[in-house]
């Protein structure tokens, strides 16, 4: 009887010990990797979520800001109208263009209706032209307003003295044209650019009388601000 409990209780203690090696080399591994794995599933998970969130966001900004984009483009294209239709008899008689690219707007305006030939100085009837335009561009919020001076290719003949390149021609009379915008219109200065770019943008080759009068221009440009 003793032989046989204690046959038991061998055997006991033998299945117990195994049992914990078991448990302890095979089981509480598997248990630990089990832990790991959840934790970083919900690492994974949490990471997940984040990057929906931020992706979320990056739409919601990009529908504004393309719906921004097309108030804008809308904004101009009003502008241009407005122009258009003040500005109908000077289109029809080819003395001015107006165009639009998405939210940029340009009118040019050939030089005889602004400036006596070889001159900065602006004609009466310049002013009035610019003053019809001024008044439409003023309206425009959030432009910047910038005005090029153009020329044709033939050198400066008269009054080199004051004008010793078409750069400098160029140049006076689009300075002359921010300033009246500024004084008269009362357009923002901060708004207002003025460069004079020669003879060096031409619209037409300078090969006939009629492709160097449309090179002879005044360009005033309607651009976002920077």
């Amino acid at each position: 009887m003793k032989a046989a409990i204690i046959s038991i209780s061998t055997i006991l203690a033998i299945s117990l010990a195994g049992s914990g090696y078991l448990y302890f080399n095979q089981v509480q591994p598997l248990q630990t990797t089990q832990n790991q794995l959840q934790t970083k599933n919900s690492k994974l998970t949490n990471e997940i979520q984040a990057l929906e969130n931020e992706l979320n966001q990056t739409v919601k900004q990009l529908n504004r800001t393309q719906q921004e984009k097309e108030d804008e483009i809308a904004r101009v294209k009003s502008t241009k109208d407005s122009l258009i239709a003040e500005m109908q008899s000077e289109i029809q008689d080819n003395q001015i263009q107006i165009t639009q690219m998405a939210d940029k707007l340009k009118v040019s305006i050939v030089d005889k209706i602004l400036f006596p030939s070889g001159e900065a100085d602006i004609s009466p009837e310049g002013l009035a032209v610019l003053k019809r335009v001024g008044e439409i561009l003023i309206k425009s919020k959030n432009k910047i307003i910038r005005v090029e001076g153009h020329t044709d290719n033939v050198p400066i003949k008269r009054k080199k003295d004051q004008f010793p390149s078409n750069w400098e021609l160029s140049t006076a009379r689009a300075t002359n044209v921010v300033r009246f915008l500024q004084d008269e219109v009362h357009m923002d200065p901060v708004r207002l650019e003025a460069v004079g770019l020669g003879e060096y943008h031409p619209v037409a080759e300078n090969d006939t009388k009629e492709n160097r009068a449309k090179n002879r221009r005044i360009e005033i440009a309607l651009l976002p601000e920077k």
